[in-house]
């Protein structure tokens, strides 16, 4: 009876504590949630709506006529297709090329012993805030000959100083320095201290800036505005900006074997899923990390 008793109380306790404060953020947080969710839900209904019922703007949150012909013609058309795994492909190579030139900066900024520490990290950090501008950068890449080729949507954007100050805030936030004094007595290479210690225990930093390199690059799609002409090194996310651009027309060029019978609008909410969809399947994977990560390293350090 008494332990019923204090329950009760428990419960009557939790109630009380919820302040007002306590409600309004929660009921802030479920609108800006829902700014998320809602288009994207919209979206996705349009995408496999019937032509009639998304003209006369019947097709709200539910779909209308279940109709599948506007994904149907995205997996038939060659270009889209091809544009999909070549994206994934570019995708994966910058988020690796920048994790290591990332990790292989913030390493040795992070430990104190490094000589002339505040002057690199000002270098590194001075490009955050000042450029030298488009044509500059276009006229150099002319230059190296990267125009019209993967590099140039690849190498220039691959080392960001932003993410290299958050992994190294991460390890010296995380990473006491007792273990690199037992490493070092030991014997252990920097290489060793790196892949060996520093790295195993990162893993929630890693797979943060591994989700943001590997965002970041998927949604991108001005450096190829820029800089790619050839049809065949153009990202999906190009193709979908000139579609949408373009609302009135059929700016995604869908070849003939398509056999395109949706609506341009029909189509684009297909196409926008279809470029959508790979890179939330990611986010399950590195969920725990990616929180855990971010709190680390932007509270700390």
């Amino acid at each position: 009876m008494t332990q019923g008793i204090n329950k009760k109380q428990s419960v009557f306790t939790g109630v009380n504590r919820v302040r007002v404060s306590d409600l309004v953020i929660a009921f802030v947080i479920l609108l800006l949630s829902l700014t998320c969710i809602i288009p994207f839900i919209h979206i996705a209904a349009k995408s496999i709506s019937s032509n009639t019922a998304v003209l006369s703007k019947q097709v709200y949150l539910w779909p209308k006529g279940l109709n599948f012909e506007a994904y149907a013609s995205v997996f038939r058309d060659g270009q889209l297709t091809h544009s999909m795994i070549y994206t994934i492909w570019m995708t994966l190579l910058f988020t690796i090329i920048g994790m290591i030139v990332t990790t292989f900066a913030a390493y040795p900024l992070a430990r104190k012993e490094l000589k002339g520490r505040p002057l690199f990290a000002f270098i590194l950090m001075f490009t955050m805030y000042f450029s030298a501008g488009l044509i500059p950068e276009y006229l150099l890449y002319k230059d190296l000959r990267l125009l019209n080729t993967m590099w140039v949507l690849v190498l220039p954007l691959s080392f960001s100083p932003y993410n290299m100050l958050i992994m190294r805030s991460f390890i010296r936030s995380t990473i006491p320095d007792s273990l690199y004094e037992a490493a070092d007595l030991d014997g252990a290479s920097h290489f060793q201290i790196l892949f060996m210690i520093v790295l195993p225990l990162s893993k929630p930093i890693i797979a943060t800036l591994s989700l943001f390199y590997a965002v970041g690059r998927w949604n991108a799609y001005a450096d190829a505005k820029y800089y790619i002409t050839t049809k065949a090194l153009q990202p999906l996310q190009y193709l979908l900006s000139n579609m949408v651009l373009n609302s009135g027309q059929d700016a995604v060029s869908l070849s003939e074997a398509a056999a395109v019978e949706s609506t341009p609008e029909v189509l684009q909410a297909a196409v926008v899923m279809f470029a959508t969809l790979p890179i939330m399947m990611v986010y399950p994977f590195v969920q725990k990390y990616f929180v855990k990560g971010t709190m680390i390293g932007a509270v700390k350090g």
